[in-house]
């Protein structure tokens, strides 16, 4: 007998007999089941490590502050945080102090993690009330933390189609480009670009000259630092081999010539540590055993077409932050990229600084101040807290495995969440949960699977996963169709099709099965 709510039923979520057989899948490793008795059993919280925490604003600071409260409280004592707030109005009202001792404090400890921040127009530091616009804070981090890439790949839910079926990898520059440049408004007349040697005031060597003639030009002026190529080269060449993809670099060399050297840098380096074993692994196969390299406007091309996945790139600063954009939305939104800035201390110690690849969603949080339902997905920022508690236990082993194996857990719980069927909305439609309740419900499911016994956990771990049908691509189900056939067959309006009904269902449907050799029945 099939019954509305149990075999065949009519809402687009799993039953809740079926999420039980289902939980937690694959949630845990043999090591984590371990850890898993341990965390249940702790009788006080974990010192958490080391980090610098910087705040922001709007709907992803009170996101945030939910998160902390319902995931990371119950566990951890983070008074070893050192906390800034990069607010507009804390910077305005500390003249911009608060970001010196940020990044400042991010040199001195090396894992950061940053909510989403404004960077006020002339307008919006007006309608803030603010003494002055602001300039972004991320100039300041990436020169204050010896930037050499900003990482970003896709993050991938078992159970779930996004975009992208295997990871994509992505570097971008960390430095220079477009981003620092100086900027004049200048009529016609003559220009001149002139560099000086190491001690500014020898003699000086013409970068350009030209004549301008339009009344009205704007003169922009950038330059590229090379010298931490090499860095992001071996960064990258070791992230893709780990992650067994191919490397591509993106440049625009053939137009703008100076982009030269930094293909020969990533090609010289690639030859000479990275080519024999990506070889062995078969990774160059379609790229005639050479590091292959992309023109942007390819790249472009190829990030729409590849959607297998399985490939990393490498591009300048604003090409990274344009291809990273396109690759975000192939891959469903800026909420499943990732964002690490990597830097390096002078001591060789790697500065990692983890945050959302997406900005403080100013539409959700004007809602919220409405006192409307919002339906905001953190992952973005939940992945970027898992990678800088992550690294700062990196630095400070002395909770690693502890931390390792609760970040590993929370991930899971995050994940299981979306797959039965009870993300936000903007996985699954209308019936998705709010903020508060997606944000309480993996709280919930976090501390279940804290609290679970070696034969409870072995059993999630191993327990097949059927994913919500709506995740498919292309799902297209017409349920209100759907449910006007299973009424018509529900001949009695029992809410269940008993076999009688089914037959006549097969039947008239042209799909029933036939005795061998006879005509199917009419």
């Amino acid at each position: 007998m099939l019954r509305q709510g149990a075999g065949l039923r009519l809402s687009n979520g799993p039953t809740p007999q079926a999420m039980m057989l289902r939980r937690g899948a694959r949630l845990l490793s043999k090591a984590q089941v371990r850890c898993a008795r341990n965390l249940s059993t702790t009788p006080q919280k974990v010192r958490a490590p080391a980090m610098v925490y910087i705040g922001g604003e709007e709907m992803t600071h009170y996101a945030m502050q939910l998160i902390l409260k319902k995931w990371i409280d119950p566990y951890f004592d983070t008074s070893a945080w050192e906390k800034f707030d990069l607010s507009c109005k804390a910077r305005d009202a500390s003249d911009d102090r608060v970001l010196s001792e940020a990044v400042e404090a991010g040199a001195r400890i090396g894992a950061i993690f940053k909510e989403p921040t404004i960077t006020p127009t002339g307008v919006q530091a007006k309608e803030m009330g603010l003494k002055k616009a602001l300039s972004s804070p991320n100039g300041a981090m990436r020169r204050g933390w010896n930037g050499i890439t900003i990482s970003r790949d896709t993050i991938h839910i078992d159970g779930m189609e996004l975009g992208f079926k295997e990871p994509v990898l992505f570097e971008r520059h960390a430095v220079g480009g477009e981003y620092g440049a100086g900027w004049k408004k200048v009529g016609a007349g003559r220009l001149v670009t002139k560099f000086y040697p190491d001690d500014k005031y020898g003699e000086a060597v013409t970068v350009d000259e030209r004549i301008l003639e339009d009344k009205h030009n704007v003169v922009v002026v950038y330059h590229n630092p090379y010298d931490n190529i090499k860095d992001l080269s071996h960064h990258f060449f070791k992230r893709c081999l780990a992650a067994n993809i191919t490397p591509y670099v993106v440049t625009k060399k053939t137009v703008f010539k100076w982009q030269e050297g930094f293909w020969q840098i990533m090609k010289e380096v690639f030859d000479e540590y990275y080519k024999v074993p990506f070889a062995k692994m078969g990774l160059l196969k379609r790229t005639g055993g050479e590091l292959p390299h992309l023109i942007s406007d390819a790249a472009t091309m190829q990030i729409i077409r590849w959607t297998d996945g399985g490939f990393g790139m490498a591009a300048h600063n604003y090409d990274g932050d344009m291809l990273t954009d396109e690759i975000a939305q192939v891959h469903r939104s800026p909420g499943f990229i990732t964002s690490n800035l990597i830097g390096k201390r002078a001591d060789g110690v790697p500065i990692m600084e983890f945050e959302a690849s997406h900005g403080t969603v100013a539409d959700l949080w004007n809602a919220h101040l409405r006192g409307e339902e919002t339906s905001f997905n953190p992952l973005g920022m939940a992945e970027a807290l898992i990678g800088a508690m992550r690294h700062s236990a990196d630095l400070d082993s002395k909770d690693k495995a502890f931390v390792y194996n609760y970040t590993a857990m929370l991930r899971q719980a995050m994940h299981r969440t979306m797959v039965y069927g009870q993300g936000t909305r903007d996985l699954c439609g209308p019936d998705g949960l709010t903020t508060e309740d997606f944000i309480e419900k993996v709280s919930w499911r976090l501390g279940r699977y804290l609290k679970m016994g070696e034969a409870d956990a072995e059993q999630a771990r191993t327990a097949p996963v059927r994913p919500n049908r709506n995740f498919r691509r292309n799902y297209s189900v017409d349920a209100e169709a759907i449910e006007a056939l299973f009424k018509e067959y529900d001949t009695d309006a029992s809410g269940s099709i008993q076999l009688p009904e089914f037959t006549d269902m097969m039947v008239k449907l042209g799909i029933a099965p036939t005795k061998l050799g006879e005509a199917p029945a009419k």
